[in-house]
């Protein structure tokens, strides 16, 4: 048989077990949370990379609000940010599920918002609007309000980030405003499509740059969704810091391995910095201590605490 061929074997079987059985990360919730957080308690460093030098802890805003596909990762998400700013002392975490905590006024007192897996509804691709729409609190709203309403807060978000602040994107969280062009231009991109979810392995891509520092022991190996991205994505305009290893993946779409494929990136965006993170879809992965340094160190880059190169 042709490679070719058996390629294409693996792609139906693939997929007629994501079918029957659902994907091979089904069973996306661990089985003993308590014990899984232990673990995470354990891994996460004590210790943040760029040190405060007394200053106070950076104040941290976790938005984990979904309108569309809800994440059961998310929460767990919430548990290791937690975790990671407790134990480094390098921020104080807020979480919140309510649009109002990103007006510009409320923004004003964050150093860093941490968008986590916020994903909005249908082709629209606003999860302002949903909201808006959907929330009893808006019921009087015309719909131009509610237009209104909606490009204010993201005229808010990107004004946030682009005077200076910090920006974190977590797994599916770039479909927050997928159809905006100047949000996923901030991102670094579009949310396009993800193969099934199944067992990846990430490389480093700039083996030298500080923020992969967690990874220099060899590459990530775990199970996801590996995203892939369209629209600013292909402009390259961010630094690379993470790829998926392409040829190891089943996609049954076939476009997987076209084209590079990164996992996480970092880019400037006005005064501001942006860190957008893939991994991961299963709450297994934040027990990796590579991982849960990457984060950590990700969070301190945005917020401006970790001085590193952002572009190529």
């Amino acid at each position: 048989m042709t490679n070719r061929f058996l390629a294409g074997l693996a792609a139906l079987a693939l997929t007629f077990v994501c079918l029957v059985y659902g994907s091979p990360c089904a069973a996306q919730e661990p089985a003993d949370p308590a014990a899984w957080a232990a673990e995470v308690e354990k891994h996460a460093p004590s210790q943040p990379t760029a040190a405060l030098n007394g200053a106070p802890p950076r104040q941290a805003l976790v938005f984990s609000l979904a309108t569309g596909y809800q994440h059961s990762v998310t929460p767990y998400v919430d548990k290791v940010l937690q975790t990671l700013a407790q134990k480094s002392g390098a921020f104080a975490v807020t979480i919140s599920r309510d649009i109002e905590d990103l007006t510009t006024e409320k923004l004003a007192s964050c150093d860093l918002l941490v968008l986590n897996n916020t994903c909005s509804a249908g082709e629209r691709r606003n999860l302002f609007l949903d909201v808006l729409e959907s929330d009893s609190r808006y019921s009087s709203l015309s719909d131009a309000e509610r237009q209104q309403r909606s490009a204010a807060l993201e005229q808010g978000l990107l004004d946030f980030v682009r005077g200076g602040k910090g920006l974190v994107v977590i797994h599916g969280a770039p479909t927050l405003l997928n159809n905006s062009a100047e949000f996923t231009r901030m991102v670094g991109g579009a949310f396009d499509y993800h193969p099934p979810c199944q067992q990846v392995t990430v490389r480093v891509v700039e083996p030298d740059h500080p923020l992969v520092a967690a990874f220099r022991a060899g590459p990530l190996v775990y199970e996801d969704e590996p995203y892939c991205f369209k629209g600013a994505y292909d402009d390259g305009d961010f630094l690379p810091l993470l790829a998926f290893d392409t040829a190891n993946v089943n996609d049954p779409e076939g476009r997987f391995a076209a084209a590079q494929r990164y996992a996480a990136w970092i880019r400037p965006y006005g005064a501001g910095r942006v860190f957008f993170c893939s991994p991961g879809h299963v709450p297994d992965v934040y027990t990796h201590p590579a991982l849960l340094r990457f984060v950590l160190d990700g969070m301190q880059y945005a917020a401006g605490d970790l001085r590193c190169a952002d572009t190529k």
